[in-house]
């Protein structure tokens, strides 16, 4: 499982080092791409297949649809994590998430995810607040 939250420099060539913990986890070819909120998404490449064949099965004819299925497949890149752990981020998906020289990787589960530092704080607080919000509607859901 894919969980915590790492601290990381980019390098001078576009390189981010996935933390040890979760190498094992994420394997040696994986899956990079546009996420939400802004961050990029790396999948291990079982979870990543898993996901694009369902992505692949959603209707076309819907707007919302096709517009969630390009973010997320015309923007993926099969990326190899190399003898140091290190992952190239493509110009293209440095400025979608917006990545400066410091760096977050967040383990969600079945994926990671990778934010600009600063924007993660940001957006970390904003949840921390709500917080107790967030917990009432997914304990609407059964969830919690």
């Amino acid at each position: 499982m894919l969980i915590g939250e790492y601290k990381h420099t980019i390098d001078a060539k576009k390189r981010i080092s996935i933390p040890a913990k979760l190498r094992r986890e994420i394997g040696d070819k994986t899956v990079l791409t546009r996420g939400l909120d802004n961050c990029l998404f790396l999948f291990p490449m079982k979870e990543w297949e898993q996901l694009a064949e369902k992505l692949g099965k959603l209707p076309f004819g819907q707007g919302d649809t096709r517009g969630f299925v390009r973010l997320l497949l015309s923007g993926a890149v099969e990326v190899e994590v190399d003898q140091l752990g290190r992952v190239l981020i493509p110009d293209y998906l440095r400025d979608y998430g917006m990545l400066k020289k410091k760096a977050i990787v967040a383990g969600l589960f079945n994926r990671l995810e990778i934010w600009d530092d600063q924007r993660w704080g940001e957006y970390k607080d904003k949840l921390e607040k709500n917080s107790d919000q967030i917990a009432e509607k997914l304990g609407e859901l059964g969830v919690v």
